[in-house]
């Protein structure tokens, strides 16, 4: 799964010292901004515009001069956006209830807790999400549009995430990513997306906006009673399964391509459809469970709808998988033998079309063997791949402290396959 919930618990200490920060954080504004002003006169630093007749060729550079000191009202929104960003990297945290909680005992903690929950909140830049996804999608000229989340602090976002957006790139070099994310939509965010933007990549990182998301489906009535406090959130961290019906309901609203961060992209997705992958297969070659990091489907596809439907139904915080992988198998084993299977029209991939290494055996892509069978069996696999996977599932949450030796199947698919490639064996 994707990296999100290695923060449960942030120091609150922080919270004591915010005005303090708040007022050096504003003085280094200023001396910031006068020290680039001094280097704009001195230098050839400029911002860059994106092409738009060229998807991987930025405009030549457009000098921009800076003002020396702020105005009171720009100290202010200065001020404002500096305390917004500070809140949401200590808030917006995977708060998990205590172990050892009765139901009635942890709805009561989420309730106490509900105003830390801020991903659940509408505010006056989540009420712009779908103007901003919409005018995204309509201006770029999309190759296929492709959708992330990231529901952790923006420091979290790291080189393997990265890796992830290069090498989706190289393959769809004029496709449209959206990342919806409350803590990338800020200043430090567009930092981390920038190197992608230079380059004139279309990326765009916003913060949804859930109760647009969830309207007229079948979880409107659940996330009503989520937010309301009525809800059990169970012992998984609510990110996690915000983030398996956010998927669903950003697909169903706009169709496309959703992906996990944990991936490496090695083939063009645009000529798959309404696509589900397989996790595993049976002795017969039947599938055994499927995943759902990797969702393609058309705007409100009926497979879609059911998933919704099941996740309201069904929802249970205290099962790894309930909400996600587990969920999209139960219901497509129950079209299998449906009558009217036929009406939904989609296709389930083999696991080598996205996870062609199981989870437990992920950390033998990450290591470089010295002798002479081992490399051939490198080199067969990297042959492999190349033919019939479109990706390749990192399974996080069992490689994150995994390090990338060199000459790996997974460096060598990152060296093949990134745009900067910068610090591949250091991740």
């Amino acid at each position: 799964m994707v990296k999100m919930f290695d923060y449960y618990r942030i120091s609150r200490t922080k919270k004591f010292h915010l005005f303090s920060i708040l007022s050096f954080a504003l003085i280094v504004c200023i001396i910031s901004f006068s020290d680039n002003l001094i280097s704009n006169f001195s230098s050839s630093n400029s911002v860059v515009f994106v092409s738009k007749t060229n998807s991987q060729k930025p405009l030549k550079s457009t000098f921009v001069h800076k003002p020396l000191f702020y105005k009171k009202e720009e100290i202010n929104e200065v001020s404002y956006i500096i305390k917004e960003e500070q809140e949401q990297e200590e808030v917006h945290v995977n708060l998990v209830a205590p172990y050892n909680l009765t139901e009635e005992e942890r709805i009561s903690w989420f309730r106490k807790k509900l105003p830390e929950f801020s991903i659940l909140k509408s505010t006056r830049l989540s009420s712009q999400f779908n103007s901003r996804v919409n005018n995204f999608l309509i201006t770029r000229s999309c190759s296929v549009q492709l959708f992330m989340t990231w529901i952790s602090p923006a420091s979290s976002f790291g080189k393997r995430e990265f890796f992830a957006l290069e090498t989706l790139f190289k393959a769809h070099p004029k496709g449209c990513l959206i990342i919806l994310s409350q803590t990338l939509d800020t200043s430090r965010g567009v930092k981390i997306l920038r190197p992608l933007i230079q380059l004139g990549y279309k990326v765009l990182a916003v913060t949804p906006e859930l109760s647009f998301l969830f309207n007229n489906t079948p979880v409107q009535s659940w996330f009503d009673d989520l937010k309301n406090g009525k809800k059990d959130p169970g012992e998984i961290p609510l990110a996690q399964n915000l983030s398996n019906l956010i998927r669903l309901a950003v697909l169903y609203k706009y169709g496309g391509v959703y992906l996990d961060t944990d991936f490496i992209i090695l083939k063009d997705f645009s000529r798959l459809r309404n696509s589900i992958g397989a996790q595993s297969v049976g002795a017969n070659g039947k599938w055994t469970r499927l995943n759902n990091a990797v969702l393609i489907f058309d705007k409100e596809h009926p497979l879609l709808y059911k998933f919704m439907e099941e996740f309201a139904f069904s929802f249970n915080g205290n099962k790894w998988g309930q909400n996600g992988p587990y969920l999209v198998s139960r219901v497509v084993e129950k079209l299998m033998i449906s009558t009217n299977r036929d009406e939904f029209n989609f296709t389930v991939l083999p696991p080598i079309a996205f996870y062609p290494v199981d989870w437990i055996r992920i950390s033998g892509f990450f290591m470089k063997f010295n002798s002479r069978s081992q490399s051939r069996w490198i080199e067969a696999k990297l042959l492999q791949l190349s033919g019939e996977t479109y990706g390749v599932h990192l399974w996080n949450r069992q490689s994150n402290n995994m390090k990338i030796e060199q000459g790996s199947i997974i460096g060598r698919l990152i060296s093949d396959h990134c745009l900067l490639c910068k610090d591949i064996y250091s991740s």
